[in-house]
Formats: C-alpha cells, sequence, structure tokens
C-alpha cells in the first residue's frame, strides 16, 4: 500500500511540473514571443551588373485587429529603414474595423512605391478551428465554403490603390524605383482559390532591371509557373513560418503544399530566389508563437555575382 501511495504522488507532482511547465509556455507564446518582433535582413543577388542596390521590405500576414497598438507602432517604425519597395503579400486584417488602424501603422510606408496582393483572411474573418487539425489538412476547404466575404477588402484594396500602390491581384504591372524598373506580376489568394495564373502567364519583361513574382500562398505549381516565366524573385507569406515550431527543428505544418524546409527564410526555386515571411500576426483565435518569432523583411538586392 505504501509503495501504491508513493508512485500515486509522484505521478501527481509529474502532472503537475507537466501543468506547471504547459501554463508558462503558453503565457510565454501568447504574451512575449508573440510581440518579440523582428526585422530579417537579407541579400539577394539579381540585380544587372552596375546597378545600384534595391531595399525590398516585405510585409506579411499582419492579422490586424485595432487594438494591437504595439504591432502597429513597429511597422510604422519600419519607414526608418528607408525601403525603396513594399510588397505586402496579403491576410493584412483580421476585424472589420482594422483598415484605419493597417493604414496607420502603414503611415510613412505608403509615400513610398508598394503593391500588394490579397490573402483569404483580407476577405473572410478567422473562425474558431481546432488547431490540431493542422497536422493533416490545411484551412483551405473550410474558407472555401464561404463565398460572401465579410471583410471590408474592397475598402482595404481602395485605401493602398489611393496612396498610389499598385494591386497585383491576378495583374502585372511596372514600377520605376529610383534608377531602376521592375516588372511585377502578382495572383490573389490560391488557398481560397481565387488565383488566376493564366491572366498573368507568359514571359517577364527582358528590358526590366529585376522581375518579382508576387503571390499569399506558396503553392509549389504557382512558384514554378513564376519561376519559368522568368520572375528572379518570388515573395509569398501565408505559413506563419508555422507558427509554433519545434526548437532547432522548425515547423510541424505549413498550411499549403510548399515542403517545411522552405516554410520561412530565403530558399532558391530553380533558378529564382524565394522568399517566405514567417508574418507579423496571428489569428484572434490562436494568439500564440512559439520558436518562430514575428517578422518583416529587408531584402537588399544586389548585382548578380
Amino acid at each position: 500500500m505504501g509503495r501504491t501511495n508513493s508512485l500515486v504522488r509522484a505521478a501527481g507532482r509529474g502532472a503537475l511540473a507537466l501543468g506547471a511547465a504547459g501554463a508558462l509556455g503558453l503565457g510565454y507564446a501568447s504574451l512575449i514571443e508573440r510581440n518579440w518582433f523582428r526585422l530579417r535582413h537579407y541579400t539577394v543577388p539579381v540585380l544587372p551588373a552596375g546597378s545600384p542596390p534595391l531595399r525590398v521590405l516585405h510585409l506579411a500576414d499582419t492579422h490586424l485587429t485595432p487594438g494591437r497598438r504595439r504591432l502597429i507602432e513597429w511597422v510604422k517604425s519600419l519607414d526608418a529603414y528607408a525601403p525603396d519597395l513594399v510588397v505586402n503579400t496579403g491576410d493584412s486584417i483580421a476585424h472589420p474595423d482594422a483598415v484605419g488602424p493597417l493604414m496607420e501603422a502603414f503611415g510613412p510606408l505608403l509615400d513610398r512605391p508598394g503593391v500588394f496582393v490579397y490573402g483569404s483572411n483580407d476577405l473572410y474573418a478567422p473562425i474558431f478551428k481546432n488547431p490540431v487539425r493542422y497536422l493533416w489538412r490545411t484551412s483551405g476547404k473550410e474558407y472555401r465554403r464561404r463565398t460572401v466575404p465579410d471583410l471590408p477588402y474592397e475598402e482595404l484594396g481602395a485605401a493602398m490603390r489611393a496612396a498610389g500602390w499598385l494591386d497585383l491581384n491576378n495583374h502585372k504591372g511596372h514600377l520605376k524605383v529610383g534608377e531602376l524598373t521592375v516588372a511585377l506580376a502578382g495572383i490573389h489568394d490560391s488557398h481560397i482559390k481565387r488565383d488566376r495564373y493564366e491572366q498573368i502567364a507568359g514571359p517577364a519583361d527582358p528590358a526590366a532591371d529585376v522581375r518579382i513574382g508576387v503571390m499569399h500562398s506558396p503553392e509549389p505549381r504557382n512558384l514554378d509557373a513564376f519561376t519559368d516565366d522568368g520572375y528572379e524573385l518570388l515573395l509569398a507569406g501565408h505559413t506563419h513560418g508555422g507558427q509554433v515550431c519545434l526548437p532547432f527543428s522548425g515547423p510541424l505544418v505549413t498550411n499549403c503544399g510548399i515542403d517545411r524546409a522552405r516554410a520561412h527564410g530565403l530558399s532558391r526555386n530553380g533558378p529564382s530566389w524565394l522568399h517566405v515571411s514567417a508574418g507579423l500576426g496571428t489569428s484572434p483565435y490562436a494568439p500564440v508563437r512559439f520558436a518562430c518569432r514575428p517578422e518583416a523583411a529587408l531584402l537588399n538586392l544586389v548585382p548578380r555575382t
């Protein structure tokens, strides 16, 4: 009997310790790491010889709600890095009243050349989902069942267009950025099957100094299409870098077709460079990050060696 009681007490202590560790981990993930923003810096050799460098600020997945003052002020502060071009790869809002706060966050960045595409959460408000389901399926099906947008994505797009930013949702365009001509093409979100690559298909402008493909979700079929058409730099978000990762191992899931090794950061897609942002926000229903800090990226484009 004494041995049994000792085992019961030991099991109880173990359960308490496990519960305490879980509570501490959740507190860290929701209160500290979720608000521990960082700016990553990368050098990408994609420009012609003799070109001046081009600084591209890549923003993704802010999932903004009106009360996130720390995030708003941090994004606003990025203008101090003087980017030459701002690229927003979507999932910018997560609340019907978030367009105004997002424009406040972008603030002086809106005076710089910029481009954008939408993500699913720019159209459809986030809903509660069991996060464990991400281990065996993506969230796309749940959003595709919703046919009527309930977030003000048209107002969001109008605000960015009014600032002079180029709308790349299934569109192409050019921007003169300093001394350089940038050819751009983008697609709407493949996660909700609104991508129409056929509307932008064809060789990228060979006369431009650099060619950039923009999308929300980095689905391999679209990555390969951009690469085949000659876009040297591809920019995407959506994955949140896994959001909850294993230390020293990386993301458990990507929530799309891309492999886990390229779920965030700078990598290659054939001859193209690919940057997938781990993003700045989370769903209001899953406000945690673990071993995956929220981020933006400053890509310093330089001449090819």
